[in-house]
């Protein structure tokens, strides 16, 4: 299965080029069953990122631009009054689909964005008094400008929780950016073509969920969110929930398949626990007024916690 892991990510280069951290954190978002958020400004690629996946692994891809004036039945569906058979019949919105992109998702109140939360958590969505399962697999690639200050609304932590990532998206390198501009302006990108189907797909994510992990590495992984709870640590208002040891055991494991290994050590831990707990993290007054980001604290905390 690597080869084929290999020519997805050869595939998706067609499309972007660089951003390799994002391409690899949707991918074990997918194979997890996670969601995903993203942080970043505009231009970066993050819209082509996640077409040029649904292409490569063959699923369906909706996008849902968020605003202001957008309503939970823009998202999910609703009833709809048939006048010829004097019936209700269901129109189903733009979230049954594999790959959803939430675009701008904090440009919308929070009555909009929890609409997802059931879609999320439970992979299916009510409408009236009928309740549907969305396909398999699903996933939300949700994104936010960090630079936008007006017109948005920040998440709620309940939402927030059902992410089981938090990229942060920069800038491309010179030479990255470099081709990027030929491409566009030669308009030579090539056609994405779909290298496995959900058989392949599926098979994936069991190897991934059979991968061993000593337990040993699984208690670094509860002592590393248990930490993010100490009530001594002045720069926390708030740690991570259960569901983030769930979603850090998951990734972890995902992080080691991807790296062609057999079984999970603590660097694979370290390396998805910044992803997993930044946006689970909620920062005291006294970090955000002295400056101090949530990679930072993440960052004593897990240098505090012995590495087994």
């Amino acid at each position: 299965m690597q080869k084929k892991i290999e020519a997805i990510k050869k595939e998706i280069s067609k499309a972007v080029v660089g951003q390799d951290a994002m391409v690899e954190g949707l991918l074990i978002g997918l194979f997890c069953e996670g969601h995903i958020l993203v942080e970043g400004v505009p231009g970066l690629a993050k819209t082509t990122t996640v077409k040029a996946l649904a292409s490569a692994l063959e699923l369906g891809f909706k996008r849902i631009q968020f605003t202001p004036d957008l309503l939970p039945s823009d998202i999910i569906g609703a009833e709809i009054y048939d006048p010829q058979n004097n019936s209700f019949k269901i129109k189903q919105g733009p979230i049954f689909t594999q790959l959803l992109l939430a675009d701008e998702i904090n440009r919308s109140p929070s009555k909009v964005q929890s609409a997802l939360l059931e879609a999320m958590q439970e992979k299916q969505v009510t409408i009236g008094e009928k309740s549907f399962d969305l396909p398999r697999p699903f996933m939300v690639m949700a994104t936010q400008n960090p630079l936008e200050q007006e017109g948005v609304y920040r998440l709620p932590e309940a939402q927030l929780d059902r992410f089981m990532m938090k990229l942060l998206v920069e800038h491309n390198s010179e030479e990255d950016e470099l081709e990027i501009m030929r491409r566009i302006a030669t308009k030579s990108s090539e056609v994405v073509n779909a290298m496995v189907d959900s058989t392949a797909l599926e098979q994936i994510s069991n190897e991934i969920e059979a991968l061993h992990i000593d337990e040993e590495v699984e208690r670094y992984i509860v002592a590393l969110i248990r930490a993010t709870r100490a009530t001594t640590n002045e720069h926390i208002r708030y740690g991570a929930s259960p569901r983030a040891s769930i979603d850090l055991y998951k990734a972890s494991k995902a992080h080691a398949y991807l790296a062609g290994k057999e079984f999970v050590t603590p660097v694979d831990v370290v390396s998805m626990a910044y992803s997993v707990l930044r946006h689970r993290v909620g920062l005291s007054y006294e970090a955000r007024a002295k400056g101090i980001g949530v990679d930072e604290v993440l960052n004593t905390i897990i240098e505090k916690v012995d590495m087994p």
